[in-house]
């Protein structure tokens, strides 16, 4: 019988032809970020580090990576890069007081956006030379 004719596609009441040509924009996500720093970290000598996890049993507030290093306890909180007309991530009020409160008790905690702002505080740590030593 007759060949297969082509179905129509309509788009706001005139045919739909092809696609505008929009670049493709990437956004990192927060969780894929974290774990590209948890592969950094984890690769690093006498570095002990863990993710710290949400839900039911852990406690609001606090930053999702904690580590230790040359007897620094150091956390990140990790919150999504500015870019592709997205606003990089805030702090909760929560996450505000928790690092104050680490800030505080002599330990290092701050917010992150990127995978240098860990290499470079962790060089910056590992640069310091502890007055103690543990035996």
């Amino acid at each position: 019988m007759g060949g297969a004719r082509k179905k129509r596609i309509y788009y706001k009441n005139r045919p739909f032809t092809a696609l505008p040509a929009f670049p493709r924009v990437t956004i990192m996500l927060e969780r894929d970020l974290t774990a590209k720093i948890m592969r950094y970290l984890k690769a690093q000598p006498a570095l002990f580090c863990w993710k710290q996890a949400g839900g039911q049993f852990g406690c609001s507030g606090l930053p999702d990576i904690i580590c230790c290093l040359n007897g620094r306890f150091v956390a990140f909180e990790v919150k999504r890069p500015a870019g592709g007309g997205q606003s990089a991530g805030k702090l909760t009020k929560l996450q505000e007081i928790a690092i104050a409160k680490i800030q505080a008790a002599g330990g290092v905690a701050v917010m992150v956006t990127s995978l240098d702002e860990v290499k470079e505080i962790i060089s910056k740590i590992t640069e310091e030379k502890p007055d103690w030593k543990r035996t």
